[in-house]
């Protein structure tokens, strides 16, 4: 009985998490840059005394889906989205390195150039981007920002920094805690002069609406299947235990 209700219990367990991760998909259907997440198991065989006749479900780690969205023209100057493959790089409240593909870029009161969420862009040379007072800005296809210092005439133009674009190996990337894909390589990545940006655009969801509900109403009957296996131990442990009592 006990193994059947272990087994049981890690199949539920998965179909838990994998409806989180539908469900977190669906809440950011329309959120701009946004990567959908895969809900992930594995499939590992019992082994001990007897045949390996059981398999019970193993977490695997979360994969991300880092297809391209569609891009969304707003012709607003900071907005920036990414032309292919590459990932902007942003810098962690710890720090370090994030990539990400949301470019609705501000300025805050510090006049870096930050994400929609706050975080500062980085630069190619490893620090904030930060821009002085300006008229008007420009943002080219390789990242490089130039601005009308404000008060000059359209002539006066100055190139105040260059985004960091990267482009590290999809198979080594993935999302972390706060959302933001990462390599787990302490070493920064170097950037990739091949990676183009549109200015006056944005990136949609890659979100597929109609896949996550259907996964979510998949993972629901899955779950409602490893509860009746656990009621089905149930009731044979309550049989056995009859039979015990009667001998």
């Amino acid at each position: 009985m006990d193994k059947v209700l272990f087994l049981a219990m890690t199949g539920a367990r998965e179909n838990m998490l994998a409806q989180q991760a539908h469900a977190n998909n669906l809440a950011n259907a329309n959120t701009t840059g946004f990567k959908a997440d895969l809900a992930q198991a594995r499939a590992m065989q019992v082994f001990g005394e007897g045949h390996a006749s059981r398999v019970y479900a193993q977490t695997e780690r979360p994969a991300t889906d880092v297809t391209s969205g569609t891009l969304i023209e707003t012709e607003r100057q900071l907005d920036v989205a990414v032309a292919g493959e590459g990932w902007f790089a942003v810098i962690r409240p710890d720090g370090t390195e994030g990539y990400t593909r949301a470019g609705s870029l501000q300025i805050n009161a510090a006049n870096q150039l930050v994400t929609g969420s706050g975080l500062p862009v980085m630069g190619n040379g490893g620090i904030p981007v930060i821009l002085p007072p300006f008229d008007s800005v420009e943002i080219a296809t390789d990242g490089t920002i130039t601005v009308r210092p404000l008060g000059e005439n359209a002539a006066e133009l100055l190139v105040a920094d260059q985004i960091k674009l990267v482009n590290p190996d999809p198979k080594t990337m993935f999302k972390g805690p706060d959302g933001l894909m990462t390599t787990g390589n302490p070493n920064p990545e170097q950037p990739d002069p091949n990676v183009r940006i549109r200015s006056g655009y944005l990136e949609a969801s890659n979100v597929n609406a109609v896949s996550e509900l259907t996964g979510i109403i998949s993972s629901s009957r899955q779950f409602e299947m490893q509860i009746k296996m656990m009621k089905t131990a149930e009731e044979n442990s309550e049989s056995a235990a009859s039979i015990l009592k009667m001998s």
